[in-house]
C-alpha cells in the first residue's frame, strides 16, 4: 500500500471584478437564470497578473436556494497573453442574510464566513509563458465586495 499525500494549495492569484447590473431572465424550466457580467476587473499573483476582459461573466442558475456558477471570463495578462478561464461552482446563503444580500448597498457587508462560495477554475491558453496553466487543477474561494466579487484562486499541487 502506498501513502498518498493530501493535496496542497498554492496561491495562484487574487481577482477583483466589478459587475454590471444583472440581467435576470426570471424563473425558467431549470431555475432562475441571471447573467452577471464583468464591467472591469483585475487579477494579481506571483506568476501572473493583468485585467479581466469586460463583458465576460457568469450565467448563474438559482434553484432551491443554491446558486450554480457557470462563468466564462477572459484574462488579459500584463504582457498581452489571453487566458480563457471557465469555472463552475456553488454559492449558498443563509436565509437570515437574504434581505441584506438583495441590496447592492448592503450585500458586501455580509460576513463571508456566513456563506459558501466555491469555484473550480479551468484554464485554456496558447500563450507560451502560460502553457503550464493548461495542465493544472485549481479551486477558488469567492466573496462579495462592494460593486462586485473577489476570488482567491489556488493551484492544487
Amino acid at each position: 500500500m502506498h501513502d498518498i499525500s493530501p493535496p496542497v494549495l498554492r496561491h495562484l492569484f487574487t481577482l477583483h471584478a466589478t459587475l454590471a447590473a444583472p440581467l435576470d431572465a426570471g424563473d425558467g424550466p431549470l431555475g432562475r437564470r441571471t447573467l452577471n457580467s464583468v464591467s472591469e476587473g483585475q487579477f494579481s499573483g506571483a506568476r501572473l497578473k493583468g485585467h479581466v476582459n469586460p463583458g465576460t461573466g457568469d450565467w448563474m442558475l438559482t434553484r432551491s436556494g443554491i446558486r450554480v456558477v457557470d462563468a466564462r471570463i477572459v484574462l488579459v495578462t500584463d504582457d498581452g497573453a489571453l487566458i480563457h478561464m471557465r469555472y463552475g461552482g456553488r454559492i449558498r446563503f443563509d436565509d437570515a442574510d437574504l434581505s441584506a444580500l438583495a441590496s447592492g448597498r448592503t450585500r458586501h457587508l455580509v460576513d463571508p464566513s456566513r456563506y459558501y462560495f466555491r469555484t473550480t477554475p479551468v484554464f485554456e491558453t496558447g500563450a507560451p509563458n502560460y502553457l503550464w496553466l493548461n495542465g493544472i487543477v485549481a479551486v477558488g474561494t469567492g466573496r462579495l465586495i462592494e460593486g462586485g466579487v473577489s476570488y482567491e484562486v489556488f493551484e492544487v499541487t
